[in-house]
């Protein structure tokens, strides 16, 4: 071989064992600074930080210290510092304790610079100083549990002031961390690139003499103390020596990466002197500005030999004294050759290698600007594959001052040569187990220096760090390091891994202190549980033992459940859930601040793993303010969309969200709050895989409630993920796997296929049809990959390999290895110790004797220190309880005479019993049950079985040792095999089971039946049958092992059919079923009533009666199944008439009723008095007198039986006529009256005056003046008796003459007013102003301007809140002239917008900063945005869809049949209201609605400024849906509280009831014109049904009653005359002739739909899943078209607008 062959092999050999990487960069050291948590060390020369008390102690050397302090001049000490002087221009080692990062005389005076330190437990640090020890010292066992960080950031050196003008503007900046566990303490010292400026500071007082000490850095234990007054000096460690060495700490590292130095400075049982690492590294050319390396916390981070900066070698210019001879004195990028400069490949192991080609560095320089930067440079550009070496290089020595040498007469002569080491890597590598993308084997190459001695052995590879991934994942290495890969069937970030499809758990613990309002609550340590169906996005959280103030008030922080629904959220195309990012480690802060109270509050959730049961366990710490909330109140959450936006390792998001609260006491409320949030995790460059930049959430449900009985808040949630902006072009498009409307088994992924098609596939762990799926128990059938001395555990979907006794996990996470106890010198100090496989054994050494874990010598008399087992049982003896005395039910291990474990253990409270080895554990398969023979303990162990695994895997006590109630432990024999017989001790539920412990079909038995024979050999097993499927897949106890009270749970019969009988356990409740277990109609009794007999055949059935009816619509449980208190509910005989005499349970009063259940005059005796006898005839009964009538007809209790405050209730005499003075009970005023009730004037006193005397002949009366006429007339109370508030009444004076001075009781305004009540222009004054003097003429201008716009507004909204507006109420601000300002705002909130001068909100103007939006007055009027005055803006086209959502009415034009959405606008918005049911007179041009709200019927021109006008607003309690008959001018409209069907004519006069009986739930009403018909809808949930009738409510009859569930949407097919209708409950919209002929499904899968309408082959509805209007073509039975709103809320009614009448309009 030729010296050219040789000199190019060693060239290879050089780069294959040299690794040249990029120093660290300043933005790459820990994060520091106040914004992390820092403290700032006081300005100065001198200073020195107060204390760092350390929760536990570390190791400096071998000696144990609880402080540390901060000092100025770069030094951490474990004990206070002494001056200065003592030590700073000292060399190592120093009197007292000392990691000095850079030991020299600082001073921050004057601003120059900032020192910040912190004491800290946060996990990335902790992680990354972790992976920093792992990779310097590869067989550390080192988990830190606390660090401290140090930073000197731009810090200067002294400088006398006589010595120059001014400090110079050198400034360094270099970071210490100390990082400790129990045994070891480990330090990192940083340094910068660019940190280090100065190299050392002259002293103090140097005389004049121009000399400078250089830094000192190194370790020092300080002096020690030994015989008691003695000292002498302890060990010191120095990295510098002189200043070219200070000048090389960032060029040089000990880590494999310049500026950065790892060293191991202290062990708790042995420690000589400071170990520092031995990873390689050499500093490339230096990187160029805006070049990041990063230093993260995830996987391998740093930059490996195959990638890095390359640099130029000019032999012939370097010197000596260079800083490090290898990087050359002018470093820059050299380009790849081209062309036949070099050879293009090197073939794997070719031993001619090129020798004669050669580069000559002078003539390829380049600057930075040539050299293209990718999106997220973190390392050097360089075209892969190729690398530069130095030529056969010397041998060279690193000295310790990490400066080379070059021996005697050695110059390299031969220029830098470019040789092909690695082929370019084009694509993305494929993922493979264990596969190395690029690999250099070292063995190929035989070179050896003989004195650089550097390799790829401290590389993070799959090989070494295999045990980072989960036992689910692939490893795959990378150029610069590995990363985890899911296998096929699993999700998540590959450190976590989850079986796709599967539903997940959430466990942790809540803590923090909330203040509501003033008082602050403290949450210690309660439980939160998570249960998230991943296949639908829903997530379900529950936070327990939550206090009452706190409950109500958290319940509108529904982000603390909503991190669970963004992990595990249902996927839409092109997207990932959270966990895929972040696996199951991350720590996310979010922070609420409430409008308009600005109460802020943090929510911290760190999540810490997946625990044994693949469960994601999540702490969450809550701190921070709170609005108050009133007990009772709910809260209602709108649906709403945030957009995640990531960045490396961080994900963040900011939205507003907008709630309602509604309260007996305040009523409706909008409110809202502000989140931002950002989530942590460790992610894995590595792969160099492109993620997401943004996803979008869509949380279409959310549902929070706090239950005051259980103190447990819950909130619900379903969640979507997407791309931004990416919206289906259409309903059709939507797979129920998107959508969420499959039928998949919740432990199955539901797979999309073509169009509407799906698939369900099981989870991995799961077997079945998808429809219904069950656990694998991978441990009974072999399945595992335990290896051995592992145990298999079955978990739901996976099961865990858990190592016995003795072994514990080894390196590649899956095998178990043997736990060398002896590390841990468990021994005596005079013994030795014997490792073993799975145990250890210590033996007294010559000399002593004893058991090795107390040894004594020979002969001495020496008394023994107490065993284990003696310490372990005192120490529980002396009891956990103040008084010393042992807690109840703990368990206290018992000893023998020798202080040994008894074998043999008990547990005085459980009975349960159990051997224990020498140590006192417990011996696997040896746990017996009370009242079992305990087991044999000096019998040989044998391994655990699985049902001995299984028992003692479940929790049967607390972690304080209590006992656990209602946990289910299977039961095993002898043997430790399952008992056949397997019963439940809390439900008392018997079965028997196979070997494997599964349930045999057909033998559970419920408590009280005599279980099943489980010796008798199986029939041959019959498939499940619905009953059972119904039954077992009931879920009866938590995972936690606890029952779940409440639930009700079918009976099957031994053949597994429905029992004809059936009983729910909690509610007492029972009824018969069908063959199907559909309840029998008519059977259902209550608790303690006799149950039906269900043999008997069903007679036929007769129709519910009136009584009947009235008695089942009275709710008499909440939704929870809690009894509801105060509600009047009929009683009804045998014949289901109503009994003659009826009571009230609550109030204890009694009547009499005739047939009909109307009261009898005269009845009623209230609590305490005998009721009437009934039964006897009525005496000759007067007629009532107008006195009795207008008593009676005066509504006292509400529909549900509440008493109503507030209401008059006129006082009549024994003869039925009005006592002379009436009183009003809650106002206490009091009056006279006429003969005929009328008020006598003059006669009202206000309460606490004394009443007049009514018997007083009345004075001549003069007859009523203006004012009081004007002032009589004023309506004071509702036709009901409630008191009306908000009205002006005038003031008139003693001779009825107007008051001068006139002033509103609400708005407080005071105007001035002339004799005729008219008001004097220029006189009024708002509230808080002082009114105008009256008695003084006043100047009124020539002409008075009208009142504005804006004027107007505000006073009608004034009046709205009665005078006095809450805070976060919205009115309009208007200028002094009365037009608007440019800024609007709610109340006093920083919810601020512009508007134009109209008063129409500038579209992107909304903010909810401090600072308000900046508005000029001209600001042009937005083109679609609904109007904030309540009148109407037409739609701009002939044919349009009206529908309603909430405050508003909106219109949607049409194109053909398509849906318009660029010209939707606001038809009508309507403050406060909720808009219900919609109509259209097409006659007219005139739009009908109800509005829930103010229980109103309104209609409005569709011109331009038309304005809501009343037609009826008396008796109305719940109006929903609402026909206009266009040519008998009549509507028709649905009260459902009531139940009713009542029709007017279109002014609202004629009003009259057409429907009361038979009625349970009415909502939709359609009206056919052209044959006079009417029909509607009734969800009655028992017998929902449509019906018709005529327009005068004749001849009534059902139409449909059969196949349907909740039919919400009616509408009328004008075209064939069919009747179609949409159901919420079966999902379908159908069609059918009024006979009930050619019934037709039109689409069998809706969502949720409300209300429909037909135009054109095509029906509209609104969707309350969507939220939105979806289109359905009638032909093709498909999803046409859909319309989602901008603001996301419940649609309700919907009808079409046309500019003319259509034929067959209804």
């Amino acid at each position: 071989m030729g010296s050219g062959d040789l000199l190019s092999l060693s060239l290879l050999c050089w780069c294959c064992s040299v690794r040249v990487v990029t120093a660290i960069q300043r933005a790459d050291i820990f994060p520091y600074g106040n914004l992390s948590g820092d403290l700032t060390l006081a300005e100065g020369d001198d200073e020195t930080s107060k204390v760092l008390s350390l929760p536990k102690p570390f190791y400096f050397y071998d000696s144990h210290f609880s402080q540390l302090y901060v000092a100025t001049n770069g030094i951490i000490s474990a004990q206070d510092l002494p001056m200065e002087k003592q030590y700073v221009d000292d060399g190592l080692p120093t009197d007292f304790p000392v990691v000095a990062p850079f030991l020299a005389d600082i001073d921050t005076s004057r601003g120059r610079g900032q020192i910040y330190y912190r004491l800290t437990e946060t996990p990335s640090v902790l992680n990354r100083v972790a992976q920093e020890v792992h990779r310097g010292f590869p067989d550390a066992r080192f988990t830190p549990t606390h660090a401290v960080v140090a930073t000197w950031e731009n810090v200067g050196a002294y400088e006398e002031e006589t010595r120059s003008a001014g400090p110079t503007n050198k400034v360094n900046t270099f970071q210490a961390v100390i990082a400790y566990d129990e045994i070891d303490s480990y330090a990192l010292f940083l340094y910068p690139e660019d940190g280090l400026n100065f190299f050392g500071t002259r002293p103090k007082e140097s005389y004049n003499v121009e000399i400078e000490l250089p830094a000192r850095v190194g370790f020092s234990r300080g002096e020690i103390t030994y015989l008691i007054f003695s000292r002498t000096e302890g060990p010191h460690y120095s990295v510098t020596t002189n200043e070219q060495s200070v000048k090389n700490l960032y060029q040089v590292g000990n880590t494999g990466v310049p500026g950065v130095w790892l060293f191991h400075i202290g062990n708790r049982y042995s420690f000589d002197n400071i170990v520092p690492a031995s990873v390689g590294g050499l500093l490339a050319t230096p990187p160029p500005r805006g070049q990041h390396f990063s230093l993260d916390t995830t996987t391998p981070e740093y930059t490996e030999f195959e990638e890095y900066s390359d640099n130029t070698f000019d032999a012939e210019n370097q010197e000596e004294e260079d800083d490090y001879p290898l990087t050359g004195g002018d470093p820059e990028f050299q380009p790849a050759p081209t062309g036949d400069d070099i050879q293009e490949s090197l073939e794997p192991g070719s031993h001619d290698l090129p020798s004669s080609h050669t580069v000559d560095s002078d003539s390829v320089k380049y600057s930075i600007e040539d050299v293209p930067l990718t999106s997220e440079p973190r390392y050097v550009s360089e075209p892969e594959g190729r690398q530069y070496s130095p030529p056969n290089p010397p041998e060279t020595v690193i000295s310790p001052e990490g400066g080379a040498e070059q021996p005697q007469g050695q110059q390299p002569q031969v220029p830098l040569e470019v040789v092909d080491v690695y082929p370019p890597q084009r694509n993305e590598p494929p993922i493979s187990p264990g596969g190395h993308v690029v690999n250099v084997e070292e063995d190929d190459v035989d070179f050896d220096t003989g004195v650089i001695q550097y390799s790829t052995d401290n590389k993070e590879t799959c090989a070494r760090f295999q045990q980072q991934c989960s036992q689910n994942a692939l490893c795959t290495d990378y150029p610069t390091g590995f990363c985890c890969h899911c296998q096929p069937g699993f999700y998540g970030n590959g450190r976590q891994c989850l079986p796709e499809g599967a539903p997940q758990r959430v466990s942790g613990k809540v803590n923090g202190v909330v203040t509501v309002g003033l008082t602050p609550v403290e949450l210690n340590n309660i439980d939160l549980h998570a249960y998230i169906v991943v296949g639908d996005g829903r997530a379900y959280t529950a936070i327990s033992e939550v206090p009452e103030p706190v409950g109500w008030a958290l319940m509108p922080v529904s982000p603390i459940g909503e991190l669970f629904g963004w992990l595990f959220a249902l996927e839409l195309p092109n997207s990932q859930g959270g966990f895929k990012i972040t696996g199951a480690e991350f720590t996310r802060h979010a922070e609420v601040v409430f409008h308009p109270g600005n109460q802020h509050l943090s929510i911290t959730q760190t999540a810490r793993g997946l625990d044994d049961h693949n469960h994601l366990t999540v702490d969450t710490v809550v701190n921070g303010n709170v609005p108050f909330l009133p007990p009772g109140a709910t809260v209602t959450m709108e649906p709403f969309k945030e957009i995640y936006q990531f960045y490396p390792s961080v994900a963040t998001s900011t939205s507003v969200r907008e709630y309602s609260v509604v309260s007996a006491e305040r009523g409706s409320e909008s409110l809202s709050f502000q989140l931002k949030q950002n989530i942590t995790y460790r992610d894995c460059r590595h792969d160099n895989r492109a993620g997401p930049e943004t996803l979008q959430i869509t949380m279409e449900r959310v549902f929070v409630m706090y239950v005051k009985e259980e103190r447990i808040l819950r909130y619900a949630i379903t969640n979507k993920i997407g791309p931004v902006g990416v919206e289906s072009a259409g309903p059709e498009l939507v797979n129920p796997c998107y959508s969420g409307n499959h039928d998949c088994d919740t432990t199955a992924q539901c797979v999309p296929l073509d169009g509407q098609d799906y698939q369900c596939q099981c989870a991995t762990g799961y077997r079945g049809d998808g429809r219904n799926c069950y656990d694998v128990d991978e441990c009974a059938e072999g399945l595992a990959s335990c290896g051995a001395h592992a145990q298999c555990v079955n978990l739901p979907g996976s099961h865990r390999c858990q190592c016995q006794s003795g072994y514990e996990i080894g390196y590649d996470g899956r095998t178990c290895v043997d736990v060398d106890e002896c590390s841990s010198s468990p021994c005596h100090v005079s013994a030795r110790c014997i490792n073993g496989l799975g145990s250890f054994q210590c033996q007294c050494q010559p000399g002593f004797y004893g058991d090795g874990f107390y040894c004594v010598p020979e002969g001495g008399q020496v008394d023994r220190p107490k065993t284990q087992c003696e310490q372990h049982r005192d120490s529980l003896q002396s009891g956990s309880e103040p008084q010393g005395q042992p807690s109840l039910g703990a368990f206290i291990p018992q000893c023998d005479s020798e202080g040994q474990y008894r074998p043999l253990q008990c547990h005085g409270s459980t009975g349960h019993c159990w051997c224990v080895d020498s140590r006192g554990q417990e011996r696997a398969g040896t746990r017996t049950p009370p009242g079992t023979p305990p087991v044999d303990c000096d019998k040989p162990e044998r391994p655990k079985t699985h049902c001995e695994h299984h028992r003692d895997s479940v929790p049967t006590t607390s972690p304080e040792g209590y006992p656990i109630l209602g946990a289910y432990v299977p039961q095993c024999d002898a043997d430790g095999q399952y008992r056949p017989l397997q019963c439940h001790a809390s439900t008392r539920h018997c079965w028997c089971v196979d070997s494997s412990g599964q349930e045999r079909a057909g033998t559970r038995t419920p408590a009280g039946v005599p279980p099943k024979d489980c010796d008798k050999p199986d029939e041959p097993e019959r498939p499940k049958t619905h009953c059972e499927h119904h039954r077992d897949n009931v879920q009866t106890t938590s995972p936690e092992g606890y029952p779940i009270v409440g639930a009700f749970v079918p009976q099957c019969d031994a053949d597994g059919q429905y029992r004809p009988l059936q009983c729910h356990g909690s509610t007492g409740h029972c009824w018969c079923v069908d063959n199907s277990g559909q309840e029998r109609a008519g059977t259902r009794t209550p608790p303690g009533t006799p149950p039906k007999d269900c043999d008997k055949p069903d007679e036929p059935e007769r129709p519910k009666t009136h009584c009947e009816h009235h008695r089942d619509s009275v709710p008499t449980t909440s939704p929870e199944g809690y009894p509801i208190l105060g509600a009047y509910v009929p009683q009804c005989d045998a014949e289901g008439q109503y009994r003659p005499l009826q009571c009230h349970a609550s109030t204890r009063h009694c009547w009499c009723v005739d047939s009909s259940g109307q009261e009898r005059a005269g009845t009623r005796t209230p609590a305490g008095v005998p009721p009437k006898d009934c039964d006897k005839p009525d005496e000759p009964e007067r007629p009532k007198t107008h006195c009795e009538q207008h008593r009676d007809s005066v509504q006292t209790t509400s529909p549900e039986g509440y008493p109503i405050v507030g209401v008059y209730v006129p006082q009549c005499d024994a003869d039925g006529q009005y006592t002379s003075q009436q009183c009003h009970g809650s106002t206490g005023h009091c009056w006279c009256v006429d003969s005929r009730g009328q008020e006598r004037a003059g006669t009202r006193t206000p309460p606490g005056t004394p009443s007049k005397d009514c018997d007083k002949p009345d004075e001549p009366q003069r007859p009523k003046t203006l004012c009081e006429h004007h002032r009589d007339s004023v309506p004071t109370t509702s036709p009901e008796g409630y008191p009306i508030l908000g009205a002006y009444i005038p003031q008139c004076d003693v001779d009825g003459q107007y008051r001068p001075l006139q002033c509103h009781a609400s708005t407080r305004h005071c105007w001035c007013v002339d004799s005729s009540g008219q008001e004097r222009a220029g006189t009024r004054t708002p509230a808080g102003v002082p009114p105008k003097d009256c008695d003084k003429p006043v100047s009124v201008a020539p002409t008075q301007r009208p009142e504005s716009v804006c004027e107007r507004w505000r006073a009608s909204l004034m009046e709205h809140y009665n005078g006095n507006p809450e805070p976060h109420h919205y009115l309009p601000q208007c200028e002094p002239d009365g037009q608007f300002s440019p800024v609007q705002c709610y109340g006093e909130t920083n919810y601020c917008w512009c508007v134009d001068q109209d008063g129409r909100e500038v579209p992107g103007t909304r903010s909810h900063d401090v600072v308000k939006p900046a508005c000029l007055p001209t600001a042009a009027p937005p083109t679609v945005h609904p109007v904030p005055r309540p009148d109407v803006t037409p739609p701009p086209s002939d044919i349009t869809l009206l529908y309603a959502q909430g405050q508003k009415i909106g219109a949607l034009p049409l194109n053909g049949t398509r849906l318009d959405p660029s010209r939707a606008k606001t038809l009508l918005a309507l403050h406060g209201s909720i808009v219900v049911g919609v109509a259209y007179d097409c006659k007219e041009n005139q739009v009908y609605w109800t509005d829930l709200s103010a229980r109103t019927i309104s209609r409005a021109s569709m011109e331009p400024g038309a304005e809501p006008e009343i037609l009826i607003n008396t008796d109305l309690t719940s109006p929903e849906g609402l026909a206009v008959d266009v040519s008998r001018r009549l509507m028709f409209w649905v009260d459902s509280a009531p139940d009713k069907i009542e029709r007017s004519n279109l002014d609202g006069s004629g009003r009259r009831t057409l429907f009361d009986t038979d009625l349970v739930n009415p909502r939709a009403i359609i009206v056919v014109s052209s044959t006079g018909t009417l029909y509607w809808t009734d969800w009655n949930r028992e017998a929902p049904k449509i019906e018709s009738s005529t327009v005068d409510g004749q001849n009534r009859r059902v139409v449909v009653s059969d196949g349907i569930g909740l039919p919400n949407a009616l509408t009328y097919d004008s075209s064939t005359g069919q009747v179609c209708w949409a159901d919420a409950g079966t999902k379908r919209l159908e069609c059918v002739f009024p006979d009930n002929t050619s019934r037709r499904v039109i689409h069998p899968n809706l969502n949720y739909p409300f209300s429909m309408v037909y135009y054109r082959n095509h029906f509209y509805y609104t969707d309350w899943r969507r939220d939105g209007v979806i289109a359905v073509s009638k032909d093709s039975s498909q999803f046409t078209d859909e319309y989602l709103p901008d603001q996301r809320s419940h649609l309700y009614g919907i009808a079409i607008a046309t500019t003319h009448c259509l034929s067959g309009s209804h």
